[in-house]
Parts: structure tokens; C-alpha cells; sequence
């Protein structure tokens, strides 16, 4: 294959699409604004790499099996280079409860629905380091690139051909048949064809939170207690959500999500003492944040700008660009509390390798791409944009005086609360159905779609509460003016500010 391809970004996106493409023969070419990684040792490159385009690199992350199933099936060496730098694996089997792991007979697919998880600075280390190994591809560090070189056409779309940038304070311009735009959410190349082409849309909303993350270290000799323990490490009290996120190399994470309507509360936890205090109020954190098991490391990482955004460069069956094709946080951002953004850019290079190798005509290439993110990756976004949706009412609705939901609005919340989580708290076979959407294998809602799956809810939704005691998790954490009180905040302020319709 004589086909050149030039990726703009060296983060998850451009990495995954150098690892899809690199077997088809191509001569690709990476260009990555930062400077390469400080080191090959996991702790120094977290504590120093500057790799400002990727603002989420020091947020806890954990990678779907989409993407761990990419790795296994085409580059296998890969995993056992990440296993063998502290990466690690949780297995079906970790996601069970007490319950379910007494009467749990593994199934062959059961080793598909396996996550891998560490800290974002390792994965990406140890797959710029095969990327690095692979013969026909080249990363170029400290290359920004500014421009795409474009011209345009008499039917209206803009033929890309290739990027103009800087390196070393020189002026560089480079040419390829194709160009990939995996620059991330700040990239800003995508905004030319905006410019330049009729034939762009874009949709983007709020998700309505802000993240926070401490990292911790385990002391020696000590061990990570269970994820899903008693109460597990996770959990949502509507003002706050929590996780704890296993790390690698006697490392792991904390993050807190808050809502945006929480002022008091997404001020202070900025500061490490007052966010590590807050963990030791929530009975699934303290086995993890207790003094004797582990001691907080750095400051508190802090994301906002977490922006819900779908662009299309097809309208109505015309492209806006020719050899040009955008993927990861360029062409769809999404809430990262789902942990689906590295998998949608897995995915979308998986959808491009389709789609270059279907065809050689650069129109129906364009077409084609868009149509394989609207049939792949639109559900997952949608299911996720209503979730948020939800979400934000829900943190508005906690903080208005008075407010008393709808007959229909305790009716839905049952069925899912009451349902839905009880019956995969229960049965192994729906949560395996569960898992198969929630880790991109399926469509995100065809597991409830299914009339077997659904009667099973029913089920344990009409036994009621009384019947269903044991499935149900102790109560994660206390309430608002609870928690608040008890970290000397102010919890009355942001009552009256949404009263007063602030």
C-alpha cells in the first residue's frame, strides 16, 4: 500500500489509529505539538510529563474492553508490554457482587468484558513506545501544526492536502493522501473546515459537571481493598458521584464529579486536606483513603468544560472535506463519567481502517466514515446526552424549595432504581447482557430491548423493596446538609441562589 497518512496527535486517538493502520502497509506519520515522554519509568512520567493536549491525562481513567479487544486481537504484544508495566486487568468476575460470585460458573465471553486500568500517563507511555517500534510509522514530537493546506473544489467540498506547521522555529508543510485530526477537544484544525465548507454541523450541551481527582499510593505491604466491596467504591448521592479508580504500580485514584450548580462545594474541593476529608466521609472510600492503607499524593486535578458535542462533517449526503477525517474528542465529546471517550477514538480508527480500505474514492470514503459513526458511536452518544440531561434536573431539583417530583417522574426513577439495578445486582446473565453495552460491544440499549431481559427486571421490580433487601447496596454516603455541615460549608447558599433563579 503506497497511501500516505499524516495523524495530527500523538494522545489516545492518533496512537489508536497508528496501531489500526500500520498492518494495512501505509506510510504514516505522527505530529505531536508536545514533547515526548521524560522517561520509560511510569512515576517520573506522571510527575513531569507536560503533554498540555491532553487535559484529562492526570484524570483517573479506566479502558473499556472495545478497546482492550483491539489490543488482544491485532497487537498482542502491546498487552503484555502494558501488563508488564503495572497496567492492570479487572476481570467480569470483579464486577460481581457477594451474592452473584457464590453461584458464578464463568461462560467463554466472560474474558471479553475485562477492563484495563492504570494511570492515563502509563497506557499512553507504553503505546507511544510500540507505536515508536512499528517500522512504517514516525513520531514527530514538538511539531505544531497550524493549518491544513486546503483547496477548494468546483463542487464546493475542500480537498485537504496536506498541514503546515512549526518545528524547531521552522515553517514545515507536509503532504499525505489523507489527513487524520485527532488533536483533541482544544485541536483547532477542524474549525478551518467550518470555515471553508458549507457542509458542517455541529450540536454541543453542557453535561453539567465538573471532575476532581486525587491520586493516592498504597504503603508498603499494603493492598487495594475490594472495588465492589460492602459498601462498594463507587457510588452517587445526586450532589456528588464518586469512584475509586486501581491504578498501577501500588497506585490508584479518586475522583469526585459535582455538579455545576454545587458552587460551594466544587470551590473547596480544590484543596487536597478538604477533598481527602470528604472521601473519609463516604463508607466505600475509607477502606481506600484511610491513613493506615494509603497517604493522598500531588494536588487535586480539576476538569471542567466537560462539553457534550457531536460534529458532522456530512449534510444532507455532501461533504465538507475530501481526504480529511477527524476522530476522538475532535469529532465527539462526551460525558467522561461513562469512560467511553478513549473507545470512541479506538473505535472511530477501526471505522476509518473500514472505510479506507472499502474504497478509494475520496467523496465515497468521506460518506462512508460518516455514516459508520452515525450507525456506531451516535446511540452511545445520545444514551449518554439523556443520562446528563437527567442528571442536571436532578442536581436543580435537589436544591429547589419545595420541589416535589411527578407521579410519572417516581415511576421511571423505581423502575431504574428499583428495577433495573436490582435485577443485575442479582441475576449474572443480565448483568453479562449489561456489560456488553455498557463496554461498546453492543448497542448500548439492546440488552433491555430484549424480552427475556426485560421480564427479568418486571420481575424483580414487582417483588418490591422487602423482597429485594439483600440486592440493595448500603447507602453510599450522607445526605447534603449533612456532609456539607459536617465539612463546614455553607449548604444553604446554593438553595437560595437557585430559589432566587440564579
Amino acid at each position: 500500500m503506497s497511501e500516505t497518512a499524516i495523524i495530527v496527535g500523538a494522545g489516545i486517538g492518533g496512537l489508536c489509529t497508528a496501531l489500526t493502520l500500520a498492518p494495512t502497509g501505509r506510510s504514516i506519520t505522527i505530529l505531536e505539538r508536545d514533547a515526548p515522554p521524560p522517561g520509560d519509568d511510569p512515576d517520573l512520567v506522571f510527575q513531569e510529563w507536560r503533554h498540555t493536549g491532553v487535559g484529562q491525562l492526570r484524570q483517573s481513567h479506566a479502558f473499556l474492553a472495545r478497546m482492550r479487544k483491539m489490543f488482544k486481537r491485532d497487537h498482542p504484544r502491546l498487552l503484555e508490554d502494558l501488563l508488564a508495566s503495572g497496567v492492570r486487568e479487572l476481570p467480569f468476575q470483579s464486577m460481581l457482587t457477594q451474592a452473584q460470585l457464590g453461584s458464578y460458573r464463568p461462560e467463554p465471553g466472560d474474558a471479553e468484558l475485562t477492563i484495563i486500568t492504570s494511570r492515563r500517563t502509563t497506557l499512553e507511555l507504553v503505546m507511544r513506545r510500540y507505536v515508536e517500534t512499528l517500522a512504517n510509522v514516525t513520531i514527530r514530537s514538538d511539531f505544531l501544526v497550524r493549518r491544513l493546506m486546503t483547496a477548494a473544489a468546483e463542487d464546493g467540498v475542500v480537498d485537504v492536502r496536506g498541514v503546515s506547521g512549526e518545528c524547531g522555529g521552522k515553517t514545515e508543510t507536509l503532504e499525505a493522501d489523507i489527513i487524520i485530526d485527532s488533536s483533541g477537544k482544544s485541536g483547532f484544525l477542524i474549525d478551518q473546515i467550518k470555515e471553508e465548507s458549507a457542509h458542517y454541523a455541529e450540536e454541543q450541551e453542557s453535561s453539567g459537571i465538573l471532575y476532581f481527582t486525587l491520586h493516592y499510593r498504597l504503603r508498603p505491604g499494603m493492598d487495594e481493598p475490594p472495588r465492589l466491596g460492602n459498601p462498594p467504591a463507587t457510588g452517587d448521592l445526586g450532589f456528588l458521584k464518586f469512584g475509586a479508580f486501581p491504578g498501577d504500580n501500588g497506585c490508584f485514584s479518586i475522583t469526585i464529579a459535582v455538579p455545576e450548580v454545587e458552587m460551594e462545594l466544587r470551590k473547596a474541593i480544590l484543596d487536597p486536606d478538604f477533598f481527602h476529608n470528604l472521601t473519609l466521609l463516604l463508607p466505600g472510600l475509607v477502606p481506600w483513603t484511610n491513613a493506615d492503607r494509603s497517604a493522598p499524593v500531588g494536588r487535586v486535578h480539576g476538569m471542567g468544560d466537560l462539553i457534550s458535542r457531536w460534529r458532522d462533517v456530512v449534510v444532507d449526503g455532501k461533504p465538507a472535506a475530501r481526504g480529511y477525517f477527524a476522530l476522538g474528542d475532535t469529532l465527539v465529546r462526551a460525558n467522561p463519567l461513562y469512560g467511553r471517550g478513549c473507545s470512541f477514538a479506538a473505535a472511530s480508527a477501526q471505522l476509518l481502517l473500514a472505510t479506507l480500505e472499502e474504497s478509494a474514492d475520496p467523496t465515497a470514503r468521506a460518506l462512508a466514515y460518516h455514516k459508520r459513526l452515525h450507525d456506531e458511536l451516535r446511540p452511545y452518544y445520545i444514551n449518554q446526552r439523556t443520562q446528563d440531561r437527567s442528571a442536571i434536573r436532578r442536581a436543580r431539583q435537589a436544591l429547589t424549595p419545595g420541589f416535589s417530583k411527578s407521579v410519572r417522574a417516581r415511576i421511571i426513577e423505581s423502575f431504574f432504581e428499583d428495577g433495573v439495578a436490582i435485577a443485575v445486582r442479582n441475576d449474572v446473565d443480565l448483568l453479562r447482557d449489561a456489560m456488553r453495552g455498557f463496554h461498546m460491544l453492543e448497542h448500548p440499549n439492546k440488552w433491555l430491548g430484549r424480552p427475556r431481559n426485560l421480564a427479568k427486571v418486571f420481575y424483580y421490580w414487582a417483588r418490591g423493596k422487602k423482597r429485594n433487601a439483600s440486592a440493595y447496596p448500603p447507602k453510599p454516603g450522607p445526605e447534603r446538609t449533612e456532609m456539607l455541615k459536617a465539612l463546614s460549608l455553607n449548604f444553604q447558599s446554593d438553595i437560595d441562589r437557585i430559589a432566587q433563579g440564579a
